[in-house]
């Protein structure tokens, strides 16, 4: 799925149940209003006194939790969920505390400031971010022995590379700061003259502005305290279920549910906090989206092609091989997950020119406004912000040079760390990204999706054709994944970013320079994150705690692109194709419904293509843990929908961060090696009678 930041692919990242169109209601209208009216009497600090080091200090504990908990959801299934909430809110409840004490002491220099609060949640998601454009779970790992050896095919010498913290640290570094100076110029454009919505930055931006006044920051120390609540109950519950997983299929995670068949085919529900939380924040559709998916594939076409064997693949077929049944797995996957990639990249290409002409047209033919009470707010309130907005530029100059700089640092870096991607290769992705970080930045401003992994996608196909398979195209094209997501996905959380910070006064120049510390933060807790998982468990292994889907998923792209469809199994090309078509349509009926019908707003109830591939590989049993999220949101929301709305976020939060976080002592002691004590297994009563007569003969 596409990355959500605010609302909510990196596995694939999705959580915000809205279009951008739908997202900025009459209630948002109204608090946009009157919201500088109740900041009137508060000094707004100068862009240096906003990033200070107890904002940064607090920013770098948080993007080391937040790094723990993306990696986590990386490796096991990929959908990550929006952590804007929980780093407003924790970010909230650090500051305050440390200057309340500082207060109390009397040290307190200066008052904690909604400007503050801004930076470290942009800082923290900027550092988390990395961990989605990193691809540490994804197209790195796709580049590894172990991922090349489960594929069988494109497995030579110059198409595989270990992983090594070293230049893994190097080459993010190498291309994940060049998107940040791509758009800059373009802030003033985006933010000022057009007015682009960006859903995800204009609710940051409320939720922060509402944390700073005296009724928000009330309701913001009882979400915290919620927040912390479940996030003990949810770390003391992962380590009692570690306890009983002395060996493989162990521990409450491997509960036959359903009964033993059901649980053959992934149909359980395993007991992660982690995943009951993910289902509270995501909307309803992406959970029941995912259920379907897994009912499709593992219900009905997997039990079918299985009848195949013999004919349609090898018997003799390793179940993890791409020329086997895992092949049909992850190609259909692949297919419906570039089809739908393809439609929202069209569709979205197509809805920015659109947009640009309306502007420009409207632009012309603009007349001034009516002169009402709530005008004149509006008016103080824009007054306000651009006042701001403008006070403190970034040089065009800088960001041209800048980008140009780190440009070339890349080119001649990063075929130093791949040899298989030339010079001119890096030179032809760094003249096309800008283009395409406008495209996806100006999207993002409409409709709050980030476009960022299909781009990555195509620029796979693209390079690793370009490059063949006897020349290393494989890496080749996975790197040249990680050159493009960087740009793309960076430049349009910057300008998300700018939007709140727009909203909120905190100045562009300590957006840019909170963006870049957050972005630096990243570059290096990532790989030491991932490395401690990757030391730990047998990441990428079928069976494992830490499957990693994506790595077979982004390595499988690169070897269409450089061998095509000649190492597919029988009639999977045929089986491919009608899923790539059926995304495609799937997504043009939803969108033509979303345009034409208003009455009954049937496109909510149709499931998400991206959705229904991410359970072909993986089976439904995170996809029942979601669902159980969804349920109990949804009893919650009958019950007192107020209170739902209010601490829902805060308890999802609680459960993820919980039971993601035990995965450091966890670590550890696997590193240490200190095993669980206990194994506790669910047998049949036939399965149980073998047993005990093999241990009493």
């Amino acid at each position: 799925m596409e990355r959500r930041r605010g609302g909510g692919d990196h596995g694939e990242n999705y959580t915000n149940p809205f279009d951008g169109e739908d997202q900025v209601s009459s209630a948002d209208e109204k608090e946009e209003i009157v919201v500088e009216e109740a900041f009137k009497d508060t000094k707004v600090p100068s862009w240096g006194k906003q990033i200070t080091f107890r904002a940064m200090l607090t920013s770098l504990v948080l993007s080391i939790v937040f790094n723990f908990i993306v990696c986590k959801l990386n490796l096991t299934t990929g959908v990550i969920p929006s952590l804007n909430v929980a780093a407003g809110l924790l970010g909230f409840a650090i500051l305050r505390f440390w200057t309340s004490l500082l207060g109390k002491a009397g040290f307190l220099k200066q008052p904690f400031t909604r400007q503050e609060n801004t930076v470290v949640q942009t800082c923290v998601v900027a550092s988390s971010g990395i961990a989605f454009s990193s691809g540490t779970a994804s197209y790195l790992l796709g580049m590894t022995p172990k991922i090349a050896n489960q594929s069988e095919g494109g497995n030579t010498p110059s198409n595989m590379k270990e992983l090594h913290l070293g230049w893994m640290i190097g080459f993010l570094f190498a291309v994940s700061f060049v998107g940040l100076f791509s758009i800059v110029p373009l802030r003033k454009l985006m933010i000022l003259k057009y007015k682009l919505t960006y859903p995800s930055g204009t609710a940051t931006a409320y939720l922060i502005n509402s944390f700073h006044t005296p009724k928000g920051a009330k309701l913001a120390k009882k979400q915290v305290s919620v927040l912390f609540k479940y996030f003990a109950g949810s770390f003391l519950w992962a380590g009692f279920q570690w306890f009983w997983t002395a060996a493989d299929g162990c521990g409450f995670s491997s509960f036959p549910t359903f009964g033993p068949q059901a649980f053959a085919r992934r149909f359980y529900f395993d007991f992660s906090a982690t995943y009951v939380g993910v289902g509270m924040i995501c909307p309803y559709m992406v959970n029941i989206s995912l259920l379907l998916g897994a009912i499709l594939s593992w219900g009905i076409l997997w039990p079918i092609i299985e009848t195949k064997k013999g004919d349609w693949y090898s018997a003799d077929e390793k179940p993890s091989s791409l020329h086997g049944i895992q092949g049909y797995r992850v190609f259909m996957a692949i297919a419906t997950m570039l089809g739908d990639g393809l439609f929202h990249v069209i569709f979205m290409l197509s809805k920015t020119i659109i947009s640009l002409i309306i502007n420009i047209k409207k632009k012309e033919s603009e007349v001034p406004g009516s002169g009402d009470e709530n005008s004149k707010l509006v008016k103080y309130d824009e007054k306000r912000r651009t006042e701001f907005f403008l006070k403190d530029q970034i040089p065009t100059w800088v960001a041209g040079g800048g980008y140009i700089l780190l440009a070339i640092i890349s080119i001649i870096a990063v075929p130093y760390i791949f040899p298989q991607l030339k010079w001119y290769h890096i030179l032809v992705a760094y003249v096309i990204a800008p283009v395409l970080a406008f495209c996806n930045a100006y999207g993002c401003g409409l409709t709050d999706w980030s476009l960022a992994s299909n781009y990555g996608k195509f620029a796979i196909i693209i390079f690793s054709a370009w490059v063949g398979l006897p020349d290393g195209g494989i890496i080749a094209g996975l790197a040249s994944c990680g050159v493009m997501m960087s740009i793309v996905s960076t430049a349009s959380d910057l300008m998300q970013d700018f939007k709140t910070g727009y909203l909120t006064l905190s100045s562009p120049r300590s957006m840019f320079f909170s963006q870049v510390l957050g972005t630096a933060m990243g570059c290096v807790l990532t790989p030491l994150v991932f490395w401690i998982f990757y030391q730990a468990y047998p990441v990428g292994e079928e069976g494992s705690a830490y499957p990693a889907p994506y790595g077979g998923v982004y390595r499988g792209i690169a070897m269409l692109g450089t061998e095509g469809v000649s190492s597919l199994p029988k009639n999977c090309l045929k089986l491919s194709i009608i899923f790539f078509i059926a995304a495609m349509v799937i997504n043009l009926v939803t969108e033509l419904l979303r345009k034409y019908e208003t009455k009954y707003r049937i496109h909510r109830f149709i499931p998400s293509p991206m959705c229904l591939a991410i359970p072909f590989y993986l089976g439904g049993y995170f996809a029942i843990d979601m669902c159980v999220g969804s349920l109990i949101l949804f009893l919650w929301e009958l019950s007192n929908k107020q209170k739902a709305s209010d601490f829902g976020p805060a308890v999802a939060s609680g459960l993820i961060c919980g039971e993601s976080l035990w995965g450091i002592p966890a670590a550890i002691l696997a590193l240490s090696g200190v095993n669980p004590p206990m194994c506790i297994k669910f047998l049949t009563a036939a399965a149980n009678d073998k047993v005990e007569g093999f241990l009493s003969g």
